[in-house]
């Protein structure tokens, strides 16, 4: 667990730091449906639902984004791209909200869909929200190699300002999101010129395909790199990810759940942080992306290891209990979390 000492003195320093995030930005639309007001449809005899507000917040990409901010990070930019279409404005209005981020090399561009999650969220009076079927947008064509020349164009440039990058490959179709196959094999390059910034990449089904920069995998992504036929077993996990660590020269941060987190460092002996005791009702959608926030943003200040896990944890405990949301973890709420205050 984190100390109060240490967590003030992270996020006094965050207001002068610079993090990068690279990735794939989604818009996540909620609808809020009130199960009171159904009403049948003349048309079809189907059930219309009645949708009384719309909630509109950068997603994916964008709940890295929305951390940092919430956390207090100084300069956030952004590389990725957004369609010229309604959803890539309900995406620029809510970014324009957020004092410090940078929109420069946000691409806008005419041929592409803004990529957006839509999520009904049906309540009956008396009850809690449930989520219906997801609706989802995305591009399902190949990201021209134009778009992402103008991308790296934008982060080479940027690059040495930068205390870190955060790398986001959110798209299953291969190459048809911001994180190609080229764009992966460019970090690697982009870490060995610059070896001493933190680039740390998560990645919906390909991360073990990211050489040299920092990982962020969970304990089933570790066993599907290392070829194993199940997860780690708690007693087993440290030395495999040491393993891990060694075998692909790379630094790797493990996430376990409600077990924690672990880092490994070629050469080093594993470090792990314990997960804080959450009881009640949790939602972890947007967990991780809120511990590669606070990870980045702890060593862009010049936390330790320890610190930056300890802080992740204490994030995402607050993180999640955000239900119906994907949830952000300002310095107030983080200050009552360590004292265990909900």
């Amino acid at each position: 667990m984190i100390s109060l000492l240490s967590l003030e003195r992270i996020l006094s320093g965050l207001g002068s730091c610079r993090v990068g995030v690279y990735g794939d930005l989604f818009l996540d639309r909620y609808l809020e449906i009130d199960g009171g007001l159904d009403e049948p449809s003349i048309e079809t005899g189907l059930t219309a639902y009645q949708i009384v507000r719309v909630r509109s917040q950068p997603g994916a990409a964008g709940t890295v984004i929305n951390n940092l901010h919430a956390l207090g990070v100084g300069s956030i930019e952004i590389f990725s791209m957004r369609g010229d279409d309604g959803e890539g404005y309900e995406l620029a209005q809510a970014l324009g909200r957020m004092k410090g981020v940078g929109t420069e090399h946000l691409l806008v561009e005419p041929s592409r869909r803004t990529p957006t999650y839509t999520k009904p969220m049906y309540e009956l009076p008396g009850a809690s929200p449930r989520e219906l079927n997801r609706l989802d947008i995305k591009n399902r064509e190949r990201l021209p190699k134009t778009l992402e020349t103008r991308l790296w164009e934008g982060l080479e440039s940027s690059i040495e300002r930068l205390d870190a990058l955060i790398v986001l490959d959110q798209v299953s179709q291969i190459d048809c999101g911001v994180i190609t196959t080229n764009g992966i094999s460019r970090l690697a390059d982009l870490q060995a010129r610059h070896p001493g910034k933190l680039i740390l990449a998560d990645s919906r089904e390909r991360i073990g395909e990211f050489k040299a920069v920092t990982i962020k995998p969970n304990r089933d992504e570790v066993a599907k790199i290392l070829g194993l036929s199940s997860a780690p077993s708690p007693e087993d996990i440290s030395q495999t990810i040491s393993r891990l660590a060694k075998d692909r020269s790379q630094s790797v941060f493990c996430t376990l759940s409600q077990d924690g987190i672990l880092h490994a460092h070629p050469g080093h002996s594993s470090v792990h942080a314990s997960a804080p005791p959450v009881t009640g009702p949790i939602d972890v959608v947007g967990a991780g992306d809120s511990v590669s926030a606070a990870l980045a943003a702890a060593c862009a200040s010049g936390a330790t290891i320890a610190e930056a896990m300890g802080l992740a944890m204490l994030v995402a405990s607050v993180t999640i209990r955000q239900i119906g949301t994907t949830g952000i973890a300002p310095p107030d709420a983080l200050r009552k979390a360590i004292h265990g205050i909900y």
